[in-house]
């Protein structure tokens, strides 16, 4: 993919209600701050919202440059007025929900189209999806293919299989998970010239908020054993005087293998809160103790 992508994205996932529906103005207003601070990857789905974050992301850049940001989106999901949405790898599906999301997002193209989640649909994703996924590549009608899911293991094995451009993680390279690192995917993607973005960077809430009571986890609440490791976490945190949510923004961007990481915000203060958590100065002695031999 001869696209470059920019180091820090907004994830609008909860743009469609992701814990609760947030008024649309107030999305698009997000967006509008992320320009101003710089953001210029934007990550959406059919899925979030049934295409309602399509819709407001739509809304929110029909007025700024195409040419200036790398909109991403997924297949995989078809919204057809089913709950929850039915998941179609095929060939009709895969074009239906291209067509769709390009009237949703009001443009005629899109820089990353990723497979959504194939857990259970590996080879339909492989020899349905993908065959249409590369016409659209050279056809323009996309920049690059992509996949994203909450495992590396599939991941690992698509960049295998095909061809992928890039690879969306979410919440499995975060300070309390860094076993892709290791085990398979980053060093395919680096054999392949995949590029990783990472996402869900606070897994679901936890490394942003600390272990607080109520904490979230992998979208459920945290578990005694998490809320331990999040509060250790939190003591090296207060000796370097590093606040959580900064490590736990700044870590996977010290990887080789990560390109950029997508962070979801609901609100404009959010935006400032990633940008200063993004260029604030943290020593090197801090990740040597907080996340050893990960850099």
């Amino acid at each position: 993919m001869s696209l470059e992508l920019p180091r820090v994205g907004l994830g609008t996932a909860p743009f469609g209600g992701m814990y609760e529906l947030i008024p649309e103005e107030q999305a698009i207003a997000t967006v509008e701050q992320a320009w101003k601070r710089g953001i210029r990857l934007f990550d959406t789905a059919p899925l979030y919202g049934a295409g309602v974050s399509e819709h407001r992301l739509g809304l929110a850049l029909r007025h700024l440059p195409r040419d200036e940001y790398v909109l991403a989106t997924k297949v995989g999901r078809l919204v057809t007025g089913e709950q929850p949405l039915p998941f179609d790898f095929s060939r009709d599906g895969v074009l239906r929900s291209v067509e769709a999301s390009l009237q949703r997002l009001q443009v005629d193209r899109i820089d990353i189209l990723h497979l959504h989640d194939p857990d259970n649909h590996f080879r339909e994703a492989v020899d349905e999806a993908y065959p249409v996924l590369d016409e659209l590549r050279r056809q323009g009608v996309i920049r690059g293919i992509g996949a994203g899911m909450n495992q590396w293991e599939m991941l690992a094995d698509l960049v295998r299989e095909v061809d992928l451009d890039c690879v969306l993680l979410a919440g499995r390279y975060t300070l309390l998970e860094q076993v892709a690192a290791f085990e398979g995917l980053f060093p395919v993607c680096r054999q392949r010239g995949t590029q990783v973005i990472a996402a869900g960077i606070y897994n679901t809430g936890i490394l942003a908020t600390g272990a607080q009571p109520g904490a979230m986890y992998q979208y459920q609440p945290a578990s005694p054993e998490i809320m331990q490791q999040v509060a250790e976490l939190e003591q090296v945190c207060e000796r370097w005087d590093v606040p959580l949510r900064t490590a736990a923004v700044q870590f996977p961007l010290r990887a080789d293998a990560v390109s950029s990481i997508v962070v979801g915000a609901r609100m404009p203060e959010e935006i400032d809160a990633l940008i200063e958590s993004v260029h604030s100065e943290v020593p090197e002695g801090f990740w040597q103790e907080i996340a050893p031999g990960t850099a």
